[in-house]
């Protein structure tokens, strides 16, 4: 059953090795890492039996929990795992991977899963209710990105439709809707350059299974801005109330 879920992006610059010395951004950047951390520490403070971790990837399937991470393209070795043979965590679970390791040294049992930024609806469902029964008190994060479309466009441009989507999702983690997550359409993934539908409607499918309704859980939206053009949400949800209660 799912008892909590965190949502945090996956850039790269979360992860101070990436971004070196501080720039212009470095007071945003630094907002956002602390809403990541606080979010994440939330997360394990209510000692789940286990960590299900999902972001986007190439393919829909689960790691072993030993595959390292990597930021070998971003040109920078990942702390603890510079060295590490074998194929590497995508970037999604890469980002992940760091953030438990600064909130909690010792985590509990984690599953890992990458989600095809494609996957259809019902497939991203399907696996979060999967994930929800594989424990009695499962966590679930849940890592992606919102639109990237202004970053490939005009710098400081204004995208209506991408605004309409970041208004859609904030408020979704904000009321903590699974069925507002799963109304996302999967079309716009490629039309607005979305990186987080598949892993947010992970998410929907999790917080859905076993009947959990409207209320079911209570939501904490602690960022949701487009500091470098790229849209970014970092949110809370914990079960307000058992499944089934009123």
């Amino acid at each position: 059953m799912l008892i909590a879920a965190a949502v945090c992006p996956h850039p790269p610059l979360l992860v101070p090795e990436v971004t070196g010395a501080s720039g212009p951004g470095a007071r945003e950047l630094g907002r956002l890492r602390a809403a990541c951390r606080e979010a994440v520490a939330a997360l394990l403070a209510g000692h789940p039996d286990l960590l299900a971790v999902v972001g986007g990837a190439d393919r829909t399937g689960e790691y072993p929990a030993a595959t390292a991470g990597s930021l070998r393209e971003f040109g920078v070795p990942y702390p603890g795992d510079a060295d590490a043979p074998g194929p590497a965590l995508p970037l999604s679970l890469t980002v992940a991977k760091w953030l438990i390791g600064e909130a909690a040294p010792t985590a509990p049992p984690a599953a890992w899963w990458g989600i095809a930024s494609g996957a259809a609806t019902a497939d991203c469902l399907n696996l979060g209710e999967k994930l929800a029964g594989l424990a009695p008190r499962v966590a679930l994060l849940a890592m992606g990105d919102g639109p990237g479309r202004r970053a490939r466009g005009v710098p400081g441009g204004e995208d209506p439709a991408a605004r309409r989507y970041d208004d859609q999702v904030a408020a979704a983690l904000a009321a903590a809707d699974p069925d507002a997550l799963a109304a996302l359409g999967a079309r716009q993934d490629r039309e607005l350059a979305v990186a987080g539908r598949a892993a947010w409607q992970v998410l929907a499918g999790a917080a859905s299974a076993a009947g959990a309704g409207p209320g079911a859980f209570a939501a904490d939206l602690r960022y949701a801005a487009v500091p470098f053009e790229v849209s970014y949400f970092v949110a809370s949800w914990r079960r307000a109330a058992p499944p089934g209660a009123h």
